[in-house]
């Protein structure tokens, strides 16, 4: 059925819906089960086999995969040549150990991608777009997927629209529907019926799924949902992208690439090497040393990957995203949990992000008189008492009530709730305080029978909100906005019950706002034109909101956050500037940016819009990076400066709330949105949403980008200085083992590949994992932005090679004398084995900081804790039990031997540590 050329009254008799009680909550769940969500179709997920086998492709595994080539050929080499079963059994156990590994590994991979999927899913499940509802004759913000035919709906400017939507009556409602007709200008909707062949992009009295409100409210009926809507019906051409890895998952993937290519390089070299060390030694080449060559070449290939680095980097990430959740603080992405730790600037608007946005008027200037208004809150009492001399002020609050819907009503417990705007709210109950409210004023039973005849919402751009009402026969436009932009558009004031020209009196004006905005009062100013018939129903926006009276002023206090000041001085600390960007008045957002300590002088510079209007981008350009507080600015002004901040190589976070915010949101490094007063379309264009509007959920946030980025850095310098130990003391008995030591030969490997991928797996990687969950260091905040060019191995390469060459260097050691003592060859590699494990599970406690292990309380961890006493234990234990001295090659060892693996590999570790807070010494050790 069409509904455009039908009337309401058959749209709605067609639904079976009652215009003033909406469905009720029985037929709306009937509706939903037989239409389904309103959802456009989704891409059809990857099946749960295809998410298993999908790491078979990482090149981590592809190493793996060869590795167990060479050990069946080796293998095969023993039973078929070489009649050597037990070195042959020991290459098939390491091929099945490795074939394991591989699955283990696909699990872990799969059950992290699973998990992580689905806390995201229940993240994003809080980012849902609402909309207000009319369930059981009571208006409700219900989930944008619960829509069903029938429902009545109301929107306001900043909304989506999702559902198509016949629209019941609006009120100078314009919405954008470009995605369906590519015209970016918004288009004004009305009620009437079209002809039934009317084009869809001339379809007025409709609203199409997917469209944005830019102007304006209205109430309108539900026709279709989901994928039979006008989007639904192209809902193939909008199928989401393949999701892209983070920018850091990304650098990980070309390290691991890059390791893959050196431990190929690595692994040729050593097959080279040991076949031209038998060749030089004997003359000849002898088959017989294959085996072990090619055994030694799994170690090699083996120790040279960080093979859990990709599952772990990716479940830290997940991490941070859930605990930038437990702080308020939703993030849409993963990549954007690490550009929050290189946030360098924040540019926040003022009311309700740095102040309370529970605002009350404190005072007000009307009929050339100031006066107090007593009482905080919303309860309407206290006083109103002049200041200077008395007037008259009934003119100036009944025009604040009249263009205004907010409004105050008892709770439950019979306390003032507000409901609608904070500015208008203040409105609403000063003029209670005078015994004026606006259901009074609109009342039928009195002789001045006021009715509202048309609203034009605020906007960020006009900087002003009008109403037009009838009075009896009489038209009126009342209008309230920032002073200076009424003042503009003003041609009288009332002054002493007289309307005088307003252009003698304009710095009179001036001079009452700036006395307000200096005691950090928001100034608000109400004005009113009489108009005729014609004008008040056809006339635009522009033309209406011109030709004013100036009726007065208000002054309206909004405190600061008590906890914003701490906020900004711990971003101050950590080298983030916080810049306060603000419509109001530029003497107010001087005052409370001074409370906040955003500035430090009284009288710091402020520019305003029509300062940056008259700015080339390069004049700009030199004033941002020395300019923190901004006023009268507007959504276009809030891009420019983002862009010359970018210019200057900061990252920036930027807070919006209202529609026109959205492009400057998605221009800035991280779009920061408000939970509670932001629009949809604002919430969607975010990458971090504040689900409590409060700014110190900003600092929390850049903060924990923080802490993952560090505990990032944290675990690829642990996993990369086991490597490079791994890696040397297999490549140290290949060069520097010629010639037989006791039990062991020339081509004996210092380590087996299942003790190599043991450490990788179990001591290694589970403490690193733990790692992701360690509390920031207590001088985290105190730390400049880092610079997101720089490699993430920034700064740490000498560390990693010094580090994990002494460690290498002690395994050989270790090693070589045990074969020197005359141990078989399977004692000497679990002495070597026992060496790295216990050498890489001391220096993990060294690994959690950027300066020394003795820098840290080192069981603040528990969760590391737990991890080093299981790889310890079972590490002992794989060298006792008889299975896995079959199956590792392990031995064990006397109780001396084992006291001294245990703790003589924590020399280097506490020496290098002491080293560094002697000298001083940073980054090098």
């Amino acid at each position: 059925m069409k509904y455009f050329d039908k009337s309401t009254k058959e749209v709605l008799h067609h639904l079976k819906v009652e215009r003033t009680e909406g469905l009720s909550t029985k037929a709306a769940k009937r509706r939903l089960e037989k239409v389904g969500p309103n959802q456009l179709r989704q891409a059809e997920p990857v099946s749960k086999v295809k998410l298993f086998f999908s790491s078979f492709k990482e090149p981590i595994i592809i190493v793996l995969m060869v590795a167990i080539v060479l050990a069946l050929l080796s293998a095969l080499y023993d039973f078929r040549v070489t009649q050597d079963y037990n070195h042959g059994m020991a290459a098939i156990y390491e091929a099945i150990a490795i074939m394991i590994l591989i699955f283990v590994n696909a699990f872990i991979s799969f059950y992290q991608a699973n998990s992580a999927q689905k806390s995201l899913d229940a993240l994003q499940e809080m980012a849902h777009h609402h909309i207000h509802t009319l369930r059981d004759g009571n208006w409700e913000d219900l989930d944008t997927s619960k829509l069903v035919p029938g429902d009545i709906i109301s929107v306001k400017m900043g909304d989506f629209i999702e559902g198509d939507v016949r629209w019941l009556k609006v009120s100078e409602l314009q919405v954008n529907e470009s995605h369906l007709t590519g015209e970016a200008d918004g288009i004004s909707k009305a009620t009437e019926v079209l002809a039934s062949d009317t084009d869809l992009g001339d379809r007025t009295n409709m609203g199409f799924s997917g469209s944005t409100v830019v102007n304006g409210s209205g109430i309108g009926v539900v026709v279709a949902t989901g994928m039979q809507t006008e989007l639904g019906k192209i809902a193939d051409l909008l199928q989401g992208e393949k999701q892209q890895k983070t920018p850091i998952e990304r650098n990980v993937n070309a390290l691991t690439k890059k390791l893959m290519y050196v431990a190929g390089a690595i692994v040729l070299f050593t097959i080279l090497f040991d076949i031209g060390k038998e060749f030089f030694r004997t003359g000849t080449i002898n088959i017989g040393k294959l085996p072990e060559i090619l055994s030694g070449a799994i170690a090699l290939a083996v120790a040279s990957i960080p093979d859990a680095m990709p599952v772990v980097l990716s479940i830290v990430l997940t991490i941070g995203a859930t605990i930038l959740a437990r702080n308020n603080g939703l993030i849409k992405n993963l990549s954007s949990v690490e550009t929050l730790g290189a946030t360098s600037y924040i540019a926040s608007d003022k009311t309700g992000t740095l102040t309370k946005n529970q605002m009350t008027v404190t005072r007000f200037w009307a009929n050339n008189a100031t006066f107090q208004v007593e009482g905080n809150g919303y309860e309407p009492l206290g006083d109103i008492i002049p200041v200077t001399n008395d007037a008259d002020y009934r003119a100036f609050l009944e025009a604040a009530v009249l263009d205004n819907e907010a409004e105050i009503m008892r709770d439950e417990d019979q306390k003032w709730q507000p409901y609608g705007n904070p500015t208008d709210v203040s409105l609403v109950v000063l003029a209670a305080k005078a015994g004026i409210t606006r259901s009074d004023l609109l009342e039928k039973n009195d002789d001045r029978d006021i009715d509202v005849v048309r609203v034009l919402p605020f906007d960020s751009t006009r900087k002003m909100m009008s109403v037009v009402i009838q009075e009896q026969d009489r038209y009126f436009v009342i209008t309230k906005g920032a002073p200076d932009v009424i003042l503009a558009k003003s041609e009288k004031i009332q002054l002493d019950d007289e309307y005088r020209d307003i252009a003698r009196y304009r710095k009179k004006v001036d001079s009452k706002v700036l006395e307000f905005a200096n005691n950090a009062l928001r100034t608000l100013a109400v004005s009113k034109r009489e108009v005729d018939a014609q004008t008040a129903h056809k006339a635009t926006v522009a033309e209406l909101e011109q030709q004013l009276t100036f009726l007065g002023i208000a002054g309206i206090i909004d405190p600061p956050r008590e906890e914003v000041q701490d906020s900004v001085e711990i971003l101050h600390d950590a080298g983030v500037q916080v810049v306060m960007i603000t419509g109001d008045h530029a003497a107010t957002a001087r005052a409370i940016a001074y409370q906040l300590g955003i500035v430090d002088d009284k009288h710091a510079s402020v520019i305003e819009g029509k300062e940056i209007e008259a700015m080339t981008n390069d004049e700009l350009f030199e004033e941002v990076q020395q300019t923190y507080v901004y006023a009268r600015v507007s959504p276009e002004h809030k891009q420019r400066i983002i862009k010359q901040l970018q210019r200057h190589g900061e990252v920036v976070a930027m807070t919006g709330d209202g529609i026109n915010d959205a492009p400057a949101l998605r221009a800035a490094d991280i779009g920061v949105a408000m939970g509670i007063n932001g629009t949809e379309v604002t919430k969607d264009a975010a990458d971090l949403v504040l689900l409590d509007d409060k700014f110190t959920t900003i600092e929390k946030s850049v903060q924990a980008g923080r802490r993952i980025f560090a505990n990032i850095r944290n675990f690829i310098r642990q996993e990369l200085i086991t490597n490079v130990a791994e890696v040397l003391a297999l490549v140290l008995s290949v060069v520097l083992i010629s010639a037989p030591i006791g039990n062991i030969q020339e081509t004996t490997p210092t380590l087996t590949a299942l003790m190599v991928l043991w450490v990788n797996m179990i001591s290694d990687s589970l403490p690193s994992f733990a790692l992701g969950f360690d509390e920031p260091e207590a001088d985290l905040m105190r730390q400049k932005p880092r610079n997101t060019k720089a490699s993430i191995l920034d700064g740490m390469l000498m560390r990693i090679f010094i580090r994990g060459a002494i460690m290498g260097i002690m395994v050989f050691l270790a090693f070589v004398w045990a074969a020197r003592n005359g141990m078989s060859i399977p004692e000497a590699q679990t002495i070597a084995f026992l060496t790295l494990v216990f050498g890489q599970l001391w220096h993990v406690f060294d690994a959690r900081t950027e300066n020394t292990l003795f820098s840290r309380p080192p069981f603040e961890n528990g969760r590391l804790n737990l991890a080093v006493a299981f790889a310890a234990v079972s590490s002992i234990f794989v060298t006792l039990l008889p299975f896995f001295n079959n199956v590792m090659g392990t031995a064990p060892l006397s109780m001396n031997l084992y006291l001294a693996v245990i703790f003589l590999p924590a020399i280097p570790t506490f020496l290098l540590s002491g080293i560094k807070v002697i000298f001083k010494i940073k980054n090098a050790l």
